[in-house]
């Protein structure tokens, strides 16, 4: 796979390599408010693979990639300081609903949306299920392995890409990271794993003809890029609002399709992690001092210099 890019502002390629933190790259080059930067894709793939370019006229698929986490106010801090996720019930992402929605607000009569998931026993929950459904997909489609239970990004990204080879595709939608860990990393790894273009900190999206026109707002700036499918796309909270299924579309949940994975089924083997997760802890409860500094004297910031150096000590 080759890419060419047309950039009429080379500082634009350095910042589109840059996520939204406080990359180097990002602190190095100035920009102006608005940058306005086109890039043309050329692929040769091929015919096993089934991600192509886009061609006008067609309809377009989209995948929009969701995780199940555990429902916050379910989890219980056990008396050794540990968490309990026994009693939690499972639902998807609030970062993921941002994504299903910017799909479903994409996608024209003639487009289809299938939604994707990998994961553990969470899976099993049907009524995340019809959840997602409802709100707009055309079908769901989930890989379910042990391996995957508590994996982090690097292992997910590759299920979910081999998963979406299988699949097939013209764009992928992300939210801008999970519910759990908030990682910000499976998005852009899928990317670079299937070597197509990947954006992230999207903040708009909107179709003109055969490309899309992609709007990034970033902390002094809004970036506008335009780029021709396929393509991953990663998108913020500030996308949408995510709507409430109606009663219809719950009801129609139930008739859609729904496909359920294993490993040998994308022709996905785990692979041994770089990096596992061994325990999560909370720290121990701790008593407020209550100590107030009214005012901004030497004398105050000096006190609190103080106490900041007993606290950490």
């Amino acid at each position: 796979l080759s890419l060419l890019f047309c950039l009429g502002d080379l500082t634009f390629f350095a910042r589109l390599l840059a996520t939204k933190t406080n990359c180097p790259v990002e602190k190095r080059i100035p920009l102006s408010h608005t940058v306005s930067s086109h890039f043309l894709l050329s692929v040769d793939i091929g015919a096993t693979s089934n991600i192509r370019p886009r061609l006008t006229g067609d309809a377009m698929k989209i995948i929009a990639c969701f995780k199940l986490v555990p429902e916050e106010q379910d989890i219980v801090v056990t008396p050794d300081h540990a968490l309990s996720f026994d009693n939690a019930a499972a639902k998807i992402s609030q970062f993921d609903l941002n994504a299903i929605e910017a799909a479903t607000q994409l996608a024209s009569d003639d487009d289809e949306i299938a939604a994707l998931t990998v994961g553990g026993s969470l899976l099993q929950n049907s009524k995340v299920r019809k959840d997602v459904l409802s709100r707009g997909p055309d079908s769901l489609f989930m890989l379910q392995d042990a391996q995957l239970e508590h994996a982090l990004p690097k292992e997910i990204a590759q299920a979910l890409a081999a998963a979406a080879e299988k699949m097939g595709f013209d764009l992928m939608l992300f939210g801008e990271g999970s519910g759990d860990l908030y990682a910000q990393q499976v998005g852009l790894l899928v990317g670079e794993i299937l070597q197509l273009p990947v954006i992230n900190a999207v903040s708009n999206i909107q179709r003109n003809g055969d490309k899309l026109s992609i709007e990034r707002t970033l902390e002094e700036e809004v970036e506008v890029i335009e780029l021709t499918p396929p393509a991953v796309l990663c998108v913020t909270s500030d996308i949408n609002v995510p709507r409430i299924p109606s009663m219809k579309a719950i009801l129609g949940a139930g008739k859609k399709p729904v496909n359920q994975w294993q490993a040998s089924d994308i022709g996905w083997s785990p692979s041994s992690p770089l990096a596992e997760l061994m325990e999560i802890t909370v720290p121990p409860a701790t008593t407020r001092k209550h100590i107030i500094l009214d005012n901004d004297s030497p004398e105050a910031i000096a006190q609190l210099a103080e106490l900041v150096k007993k606290a950490l000590n």
